[in-house]
């Protein structure tokens, strides 16, 4: 292919803000020209030319939680359909969760998804492999290279992955390679507390009261009790979805992301809605972990600023329109949220409320260096040309035309943003051009450097 030069953008990368060129060579950076250094007029003959005034590059988003349902559920999202809808919302890697039909709770299972993902997937790809009360071998089986994680959930959720059995939590902490991600919520006290309300409401639980019943204490426990395995065994350890500034207490600010070992996500949707929400919105905004107070929302984004909290994600979690919309006890948790992730951060920059160095910090940077993935999340010479090109001035409203999931519904339909994704490259080549998906088959399987 022709090499590209992407000319006169603002370069966000590792806390600075430049204007320059980037050339695109073969797939990968080839080099930078900032604005003091003039670009060779060989250079610049023989490659294709891209202007970018005025617009923002930035690397390609990380998304290292999502669950994007195959196999087995393909009635609520897909491979294909989700990692469109991720390289539309400049997503060009993601992480995706065990929990489908069949589990991926073997290396032959998560083989055949990356099979899957070979032949269909728009964006960059790893899966985690999903730990269980039985499988442990197949854990320390694993290659760290090639697999981004093993993934525990310590409170029950989609797919009833549950892992209750501390023995074996104590030897995966002990005894596993791969980093462990977890979603930490204590079922004991989730199971009385929704107990008490059926009590009181039978199935028609108000879905206000979701927060009440996967409540701080469900996940200060949980994630307390999982944070202390991690410091006795010193454990590679990635807390999933914070929602509580309870929890903040539990994380380290001071030791640089590269040398922690514990480490801690937030999702888009604890730090954009809040829990006077639930009366909008109903079931729609129904999550694991439960979206919790203003309070809450307030301490999630100091934390992110504060640096106790690492990494942004989506934990994009598809379900149909009509299984969302059934009464509270029978609605399914998660939501879609890829496509407009980027975009909703960046709403928070227009309401002074993060810096585009962190966004980029937290969304790009973050999950390469946490789960060390190689050759990803920065714009460095060498490093595979995964980049976004962002309008910051191009509003841009959600509506049902332009939504790109399977299931074809967003709990930001109808909301209108300040910025648009304009362009979004995956491995040099172009895939998204201003609202066209161009179906450019050239995504790759992550690699880690472990």
């Amino acid at each position: 292919m022709k090499p590209l030069l992407i000319n006169n953008a603002l370069i966000i990368n590792e806390n600075t803000q430049k204007t320059g060129s980037l050339l695109i060579k073969d797939g990968v950076i080839e080099e930078i020209y900032y604005e003091a250094t003039s670009i060779p007029k060989e250079i610049a003959s023989q490659a294709k030319q891209m202007d970018a005034s005025n617009k923002i590059l930035i690397p390609g988003v990380i998304d290292e939680h999502v669950h994007f349902r195959q196999p087995g559920m393909e009635h609520k999202a897909e491979i294909q359909t989700e990692s469109r809808a991720a390289i539309a919302g400049g997503v060009t890697s993601f992480m995706e969760m065990p929990n489908t039909i069949p589990q991926a709770t073997t290396n032959e299972r998560l083989e055949e998804k990356f099979t899957i993902a070979n032949e269909k997937s728009l964006a960059n790809y790893s899966f985690y492999l999903g730990a269980t009360n039985k499988n442990i071998r197949e854990i320390q089986k694993a290659d760290p290279k090639k697999i981004c994680g093993v993934k525990a959930f310590l409170g029950s959720s989609t797919g009833n992955m549950l892992l209750d059995d501390k023995n074996i939590l104590e030897t995966l902490f002990k005894e596993s390679s791969l980093p462990i991600v977890a979603h930490c919520e204590d079922e004991y006290t989730i199971q009385r507390n929704l107990n008490h309300y059926k009590n009181i409401y039978g199935k028609d639980i108000p879905v206000s009261l979701h927060p009440a019943i996967r409540s701080t204490e469900a996940c200060y426990k949980s994630s307390s009790f999982a944070v202390d395995l991690a410091e006795k065994y010193g454990t590679k350890f990635h807390v999933l979805h914070l929602s509580t500034a309870k929890e903040l207490s539990l994380f380290n600010n001071v030791i640089p992301l590269k040398e922690k070992k514990i480490t801690a996500e937030v999702c888009i949707h604890h730090l954009w809605f809040q829990d006077t929400d639930y009366d909008k919105f109903g079931t729609k905004i129904k999550w694991n972990p439960a979206i919790k107070s203003s309070k809450d929302r307030e301490g999630l984004l100091k934390g992110l600023m504060e640096n106790k909290i690492d990494a942004i994600a989506t934990d994009h979690a598809p379900h149909t329109l009509q299984e969302k919309t059934n009464p509270y006890t029978d609605a399914p948790s998660g939501g879609p949220m890829i496509q407009h992730s980027l975009q909703a951060m960046l709403d928070l920059y227009n309401e002074n409320i993060l810096s585009l160095t962190t966004i980029v910090d937290k969304m790009c940077h973050a999950p390469a260096d946490i789960f060390k993935i190689k050759n990803r999340g920065y714009i460095k010479k060498g490093y595979y040309a995964d980049l976004v090109i962002i309008d910051l001035d191009k509003p841009y409203t959600v509506d049902h035309n332009n939504i790109l999931y399977k299931c074809r519904w967003s709990p930001m339909e109808g909301y209108r943003f300040k910025s648009s994704i304009t362009h979004t490259f995956v491995n040099g080549v172009l895939v998204y051009n201003k609202g066209k998906i161009l179906n450019n088959k050239v995504a790759k399987r992550l690699e880690f450097e472990r």
